[in-house]
């Protein structure tokens, strides 16, 4: 049961992060515009270095 218990909070946190990756992609698409893929995939391919 305990097992159980486990995989089904599991699934919700999930969840959440999926809902939480949507309201992010869609604040960063509108303040990214046209250009929002190609700087995403940018930024995924490691071609913007951590300026940090």
């Amino acid at each position: 049961m305990m097992e159980k218990t486990r995989i089904i909070c599991m699934a919700k946190e999930i969840i959440a992060l999926d809902m939480k990756r949507d309201e992010l992609l869609e604040r960063f698409m509108q303040a990214a515009g046209q250009n929002a893929h190609a700087l995403l995939r940018a930024v995924q391919n490691d071609l913007y270095k951590r300026s940090s």
